[in-house]
């Protein structure tokens, strides 16, 4: 069947005028729901009623270490790396999450790059949000603090005034499907001290040293913290499953 332009155009106005009237016709509660109602959350000392404080800062019952129990310093409701004790992860594993973490440089400050004030925050123990000094110290951008390492660079190098930072890290999973093959890629939600460092960013894959990301496909992993040989200080940190 063929139509005429002035067809087409008659029935494109007719299905507006429908929906016009369809919409003058309608009630304020045609689109109103109540239900399910959201869970109430409420907030104590900055945390979430429902979050899963990781560390308060009186132990590291929370984590393990590469071998058995973590070994870093707990002292003064701080957390601190113990060079050469290796890294540490959550004994629990998460999949979509929010994510807040405080942390600070060493008071020495030691070296340049990549090897001053440098750890790590890996989201299901595969994808490392950066944990770097940034007072003068010239890096390759996507490995300073903030950055999706060695994939994406922070939109904005945000200092601390008071030399303890904040992450607030909002993470979607990747989506495999029951072949293993990737759906759709992993998303982080980076803010550093209140401002946006990584928006909505999409994940390659796991974070390499040395090469390209790798697909991996895996279900919930850890938090892990990585030793990166610089004592490096974290405190307050919780999680909410999403």
């Amino acid at each position: 069947m063929n139509f005429s332009l002035s067809s087409v155009l008659a029935i494109a106005l007719l299905a507006a005028s429908a929906s016009l009237q369809a919409q003058t016709n309608m009630k304020p509660s045609d689109t109103e729901y109540y239900s399910p109602v959201p869970p109430t959350v409420t907030i104590n000392n900055g945390i979430p009623s429902d979050a899963t404080i990781l560390f308060d800062g009186k132990d590291l019952s929370k984590w393990k270490g590469e071998k058995g129990k973590a070994d870093w310093i707990v002292a003064n409701n701080i957390l601190e790396v113990k060079p050469g004790s290796g890294t540490i992860q959550t004994n629990e594993n998460f999949t979509d999450f929010q994510l807040h973490i405080e942390w600070k440089s060493p008071e020495v400050i030691k070296g340049e790059g990549q090897g001053r004030g440098n750890s790590g925050i890996f989201l299901q123990g595969l994808y490392e949000i950066q944990v770097l000094d940034n007072v003068n110290n010239p890096t390759y951008v996507n490995g300073g603090a903030g950055s999706l390492y060695k994939q994406r660079p922070p939109l904005a190098q945000v200092i601390a005034p008071d030399k303890w930072h904040t992450y607030d890290i909002i993470y979607k999973a990747p989506q495999f499907n029951k072949d293993s093959l990737l759906i759709s890629k992993g998303t982080v939600t980076v803010l550093h001290n209140g401002v946006v460092v990584q928006n909505n960013t999409q994940i390659d894959g796991t974070t390499e040293y040395i090469g390209l990301p790798r697909i991996v496909s895996h279900g919930p992993g850890p938090i892990i913290l990585q030793d990166h040989g610089n004592p490096v200080q974290f405190r307050n940190i919780w999680i909410r499953k999403l």
